[in-house]
């Protein structure tokens, strides 16, 4: 499948964000920690989601539509010989998501197996802080280096201290569902504290988990025999969030974003405002009116403005795709600094196939001469690498002048939810081919 993108159009309406992918995948894999039923709403209808939820429909667990946007799920007849299917397999090796299904299999059933998860080809994403995070609990760990899968054991867990190696936000959660069922205390301290792993700690503690330090980098988990049921509710998508911002500023588009929730957007509104980007908080939405001109900050000393990503409270590194790109078109300089993946920025040679002007410094860095719309991007044929920097790609086709065609949409429709019928509806010329 392609999209064919014919540039130039301004857009105007409301766009509401989907339900926010990352919290979804730890979300639907937690439901493996109980055996009464759960529910879950504002789930989002993207491929990566979609797929979590067949893997747990081969696992034996009860997957009920109730809308469309609600599911409930009830694992109460788990078959754990599937994972060791050729099924479960491809399935699995095939989602990055996937690894989050080991926490809760090793607390409830006290093994799990999995194949080398896929996923985005940005770099190196070693998955040795899960696993140590498991060793520190009493688990036995295997990986099997010529199949490529991992083996993981522990029928009497204790808690444990761990002191998390890196901050990984689905190594945090992945820790967390283990811990909930352990007999003991467990501390996480160097925890990742970004909103998607407070929303699964609120959904845990709603079953009857008994967890402290929510929203800092160190939880104290005190482990029970078992949890309940619940419902539960992700938030919207943060990075649907600052991806749309950055579309109306580079195709001068009044765009409202509905139902934000604007105080889970932590750095998200400052950064782009950094670009020049106009914006205005309108209860939990965001307008943005159409700027012809955006023009970049500079430190105070004068010097030309860094933008890099962090673990939260800092920077997402999901948008910085999103952030070159809108610069692209500013006035002004800005130096993108990609610390936590290094192979993310190297989309860039299709944006300066397009006309822009960038220098890719090294794998980690970007610097970004704006053009002030003085010379349009042209539209070109490219392929999308991963998610982000495909939509990155997308909104600079909806900018440039001519056509574009984007392969390998399929990246886009692992993270973005109908992206071409829901932007169409505000006047772009999308066409799935």
């Amino acid at each position: 499948m392609i999209f064919q993108i014919e540039g130039g159009h301004k857009l105007k309406g409301e766009l509401v964000p989907q339900g926010a992918k990352n919290e979804a995948l730890q979300i639907i894999s937690a439901v493996l920690l109980s055996a009464e039923k759960i529910t879950v709403n504002n789930i989002p209808d993207i491929l990566d989601v979609n797929k979590l939820i067949s893997l747990l429909k081969g696992m034996g667990v009860k997957v009920e539509k109730l809308g469309a946007e609600s599911y409930s799920f009830q694992a109460d007849d788990v078959n754990l010989d599937f994972i060791y299917s050729e099924e479960f397999i491809k399935l699995g090796g095939g989602l990055r998501g996937s690894i989050m299904i080991v926490g809760p299999l090793l607390a409830r059933f006290g093994k799990a197996h999995i194949p080398t998860p896929g996923g985005d080809k940005i770099g190196r994403r070693r998955l040795d802080t899960h696993f140590i995070g498991f060793q520190h609990l009493g688990a036995n760990f295997h990986y099997d280096a010529e199949n490529r899968n991992y083996t993981i054991e522990g029928k009497n867990l204790k808690g444990g201290y761990v002191l998390m190696d890196e901050i990984s936000v689905t190594g945090t959660a992945n820790l967390v569902m283990a811990a909930v069922l352990v007999k003991g205390t467990t501390t996480i301290y160097n925890a990742a504290c970004e909103p998607y792993v407070q929303q699964l700690c609120k959904m845990l503690i709603s079953m009857g988990a008994k967890i402290d330090g929510l929203g800092s980098n160190l939880l104290r988990i005190t482990g029970v025999e078992k949890l309940g049921g619940c419902t539960h509710r992700i938030l919207p998508d943060m990075i649907e969030v600052g991806s749309f911002i950055g579309l109306a500023a580079m195709t001068q588009s009044e765009i409202t974003i509905k139902d934000v929730a604007y105080d889970e957007l932590g750095q998200i509104p400052n950064i782009f405002s950094k670009l020049g980007i106009k914006m205005e908080r309108r209860g939990d939405d965001i307008y943005i009116p159409s700027q012809s001109n955006y023009e970049i900050d500079t430190f105070i000393d004068g010097s030309i403005l860094t933008i890099y990503d962090a673990p939260w409270p800092g920077f997402t590194p999901d948008l910085l795709s999103i952030i070159l790109v809108v610069a692209t078109q500013a006035k002004g300089s800005v130096l993108i600094h990609q610390k936590m993946f290094e192979s993310r920025l190297f989309f860039v040679d299709k944006l300066i196939d397009m006309g822009a002007q960038i220098i890719l410094c090294d794998p980690h860095r970007a610097t970004v001469i704006g053009l002030n719309r003085d010379h349009p991007l042209r539209g070109i044929s490219m392929t999308s690498p991963d998610i982000r920097a495909g939509v990155s790609l997308l909104i600079a086709a909806l900018s440039a002048e001519g056509t574009s065609t984007i392969h390998n949409i399929e990246q886009i429709d692992r993270g973005y939810q109908n992206i071409d019928i829901r932007l169409n509806k505000l006047g772009a010329k999308i066409k799935r081919v």
